[in-house]
């Protein structure tokens, strides 16, 4: 199998590198990127004899088609990916080589499948997976694999925390764009906007991270949940960066307009705030509390069986890269197997067998925390 890697010099972009090169089946990795500078790369990449380096820009089409066609599945790591998972799909979808991105914006996701990227991906008999990485991506097919043990499902809920120990690039665009104006969740049965941002609960995640604020945030999964868990009332999904003062500060600078994304004039240049402040996060004072070196996921699928109400729990801790990169390694493995056979715009829920990933994912060292609660119907 030859993997091209848009965005590889990247920490996710380098976290599925470094499992893919370890497989017997990979004959190449090529890492796609804007920058590709092999001072970037982790020691186990520079030295593989796997791994090369090209320069890519996901503006520019005809590039990516053609070099897309050499190659066997195409994993976009570039993001913010509600600027990238619609260029690069677009041309996976050109060059028919199958696709997989870890795509965290629902915009993009909301476009993947209501273009007409999803026919063509059909007729061109290939698959677009979107949104593979652990949120979404792990979470989601989690969700699944509980839903299959119950006769009905009834609510879902997501929860993450990021460090901004392990924050950098573009993950600081997503993290202040997914706060940001109206975004998407399934609740009584409908897809309806909210205020992101907003809605602060306190969760517990496993040590060292802790309770912790979490506020809705504009993920895809309350647009792709529903079309694979049929009957679910409620999808939420909410999340935060920490430690806590990061959140709060970002609330501020919502509601003071500090991310505000329509120009404004200043001494006769147009400047825009979110710009001015995404630039300045991503340099943290010294002195300032970081956070630990892990972030943290929990799912939570409430449902019926057998008469009975049944509460799931899975959770999760540890670094942000290999949490990311590893699920979608692992899908563009079971792709090239013949295991996931979906052809279109595809979200992980709707084509992957959670047995098999599941089981790869623990194989190669990840730990979740199960508990199923099981209560009389009858039960206050």
């Amino acid at each position: 199998m030859r993997a091209l890697i848009i965005g590889g010099v990247g920490g996710m972009g380098q976290g599925v590198a470094r499992d893919l090169i370890k497989q017997e089946q990979v004959t190449a990795v090529i890492l796609a990127d804007l920058y590709p500078d092999p001072e970037r790369l982790a020691p186990k990449l520079r030295d593989s004899e796997k791994a090369s380096l090209i320069k890519m820009d996901v503006n520019d089409h005809d590039v990516m088609v053609t070099a897309f066609k050499e190659i066997d599945v195409v994993i976009n790591c570039a993001g913010p990916f509600y600027k990238t998972a619609v260029p690069v799909a677009k041309a996976a979808v050109e060059a028919k080589v199958n696709y997989i991105d870890i795509c965290d914006d629902y915009e993009g996701t909301e476009i993947l499948f209501n273009s007409d990227i999803d026919k063509m991906a059909k007729e061109a008999g290939i698959t677009v997976l979107t949104g593979m990485g652990s949120d979404p991506g792990t979470n989601n097919i989690l969700v699944k694999w509980y839903a299959d043990k119950l006769d009905s499902v009834d609510e879902v809920y997501l929860y993450w925390v990021v460090s901004i120990a392990e924050l950098a690039g573009a993950a600081w665009d997503h993290s202040l764009h997914m706060t940001l104006g109206k975004i998407p969740q399934y609740i009584d049965g409908k897809l309806v906007q909210v205020e992101g941002g907003t809605e602060p609960v306190a969760e517990k995640f496993l040590d060292p991270i802790g309770t912790c604020h979490v506020r809705y945030v504009g993920h895809p999964q309350p647009l792709t949940l529903p079309k694979y868990i049929k009957g679910v009332k409620n999808v939420i999904i909410k999340g935060a960066l920490i430690p806590l003062w990061v959140d709060e500060l970002i609330q501020e600078q919502k509601n003071t307009g500090l991310l505000g994304t329509d120009p404004i004039n200043i001494r006769g240049t147009n400047v825009t705030p979110y710009d001015i402040a995404l630039k300045l996060w991503e340099t943290i004072p010294e002195g300032r509390d970081n956070g630990p070196q892990s972030s943290g996921l929990k799912v939570i699928v409430k449902g019926k069986r057998n008469g009975q109400k049944v509460t799931y729990t899975a959770d999760m801790v540890g670094r942000m890269a290999p949490g990311t990169g590893l699920p979608a390694s692992i899908a563009s493995l079971m792709m090239d197997a013949g295991e996931i056979t979906q052809k279109g715009v595809v979200a992980p829920e709707g084509c992957v067998d959670p047995a098999k990933f599941l089981g790869a994912f623990l194989k190669r060292g990840a730990r979740i925390h199960q508990t199923e609660k099981i209560s009389s119907m009858f039960e206050v």
